[in-house]
């Protein structure tokens, strides 16, 4: 994949980051709302961490924690592996197969600048696979082979 993590695969990315003190109902609750995967935790733009649906299953379900009380410093997974924004799209990708994660932070100069997730690579790399295939037709079928 021939494609930069920002700005071709992550862009227009409304960041939000919560507080460590969140709680993991609130956090799920915002994930929920914004039909997202993970959400980051930090502040000032700075990243402390990241939640994920997985965090939130084997950290808090799984050990019976209870959402209300529970915060999010306790069950994020802190100072996460990043990415930066000229990053190849198959650096991010590597990372999260090597890793186990389906996110990843996006990050520049300290600052969250966005998140990359499994989902977005996968589109980005169906787009890529069908351009290519719409140029190897072109090429094949507008040369004038087989045209006599």
């Amino acid at each position: 994949m021939h494609r930069k993590v920002v700005p071709d695969i992550v862009s227009q990315q409304k960041i939000e980051l919560l507080p460590a003190a969140t709680t993991v109902r609130d956090a799920a609750r915002n994930m929920a709302e914004r039909h997202i995967g993970a959400v980051l935790i930090g502040e000032s733009g700075h990243l402390r961490g990241i939640f994920t649906e997985r965090d939130l299953l084997i950290r808090v379900v799984a050990r019976g924690l209870d959402p209300d009380s529970t915060r999010l410093k306790d069950v994020m997974t802190a100072d996460p592996d990043t990415v930066e924004p000229d990053d190849w799209a198959t650096v991010a990708l590597e990372r999260m197969r090597t890793s186990g994660y389906r996110h990843v932070p996006v990050v520049e100069d300290g600052r969250v600048v966005g998140i990359v997730s499994l989902r977005d690579l996968y589109a980005a790399a169906k787009s890529e696979l069908e351009e290519d295939l719409q140029q190897r037709e072109a090429f094949i079928f507008d040369t004038g082979y087989g045209t006599g």
